[in-house]
């Protein structure tokens, strides 16, 4: 009992330190743009904020400067959202389908054509610069949302064909062909069977998706316009954008209104995989 106490409280002191560890940035983010300049000046990187502010997140969010624009993090904000819902949600159910058919409906050379759309998924991203940016010229919705969007989707459909393809691996045929013995249709099955199954690889590719495309600095600034560019562009410009005083509160203000959207994803999976666990180990 005493050798399991001991064994208990040193793997709680381990990962007691690394979480410390892991959590001590944004640690330092969180009470760095809660201070002033005063106390940035003053203080040391670790202190707390003897008089806490919002002011540096009011003025990441509407007056700080991005370069010649002093309109701030908003309008970057709000082109990422109009970018990741639609992107987020088009290449996922592309994978669910593809995925679906790619496990439950084959056909002759799926195999190959699986290959070669997992060939995508460890292709560097540098290489369909070029070649995108001329097929978004053809199209006319080069340096546009629209433009981001499509870019997303097509680099997310290799990743989450793969999820889909893996996990509907797992499920039973016999319930596809029972269902079809009933009279029901691809789409039928697909609907009523396959996708009310698929909530554990839905959440897990929901979030791959929504982190990749949320955080994705490359395609951003590569792929955007003036007025298309999405928050990663904005916090980057704002952070290199100089000034007489370098207001290290308003740059950890905008990295934090920039990672919130990620920290509340990574908050309500947490919980759902915890009620998951807490549910499965109470079916146990």
């Amino acid at each position: 009992m005493n050798r399991l106490t001991i064994h208990r409280v040193l793997l709680w002191t381990v990962l007691l330190l690394f979480a410390a560890w892991f959590l001590a940035p944004l640690y330092v983010m969180l009470v760095t743009s809660l201070k002033d300049m005063e106390q940035v000046r003053t203080g040391h990187l670790l202190s707390l904020p003897t008089d806490p502010t919002f002011a540096a997140w009011a003025k990441a969010w509407s007056s700080a400067c991005t370069g010649t624009d002093c309109g701030g993090l908003k309008p970057f904000f709000v082109n990422s959202v109009l970018m990741v819902v639609p992107a987020v949600a088009v290449s996922t159910l592309i994978g669910a389908l593809n995925g679906y058919v790619l496990s439950k409906w084959r056909f002759r050379g799926s195999e190959t054509l699986f290959a070669l759309m997992l060939f995508g998924v460890f292709m560097p991203m540098q290489v369909v610069l070029l070649p995108m940016s001329q097929v978004l010229g053809w199209l006319g919705i080069a340096s546009s949302i629209w433009g981001l969007i499509l870019v997303h989707v097509i680099a997310g459909i290799p990743s989450t064909t793969l999820f889909f393809r893996n996990y509907y691996v797992g499920l039973p045929d016999e319930l596809v062909k029972a269902a079809m013995l009933d009279g029901a249709s691809f789409w039928q099955i697909f609907t009523r069977i396959v996708l009310p199954l698929s909530t554990p690889i839905l959440v897990v590719t929901l979030i791959w998706q929504f982190t990749n495309i949320w955080n994705d600095f490359l395609y951003g600034v590569v792929f955007s316009g003036a007025d298309s560019k999405p928050i990663t562009v904005g916090l980057n410009n704002l952070s290199n954008t100089s000034s007489s005083v370098k207001e290290y509160n308003v740059d950890m203000a905008a990295a934090l209104i920039a990672a919130l959207p990620t920290l509340f994803v990574y908050v309500v999976a947490g919980k759902y995989f915890v009620r998951g666990l807490t549910a499965g180990a109470v079916k146990g």
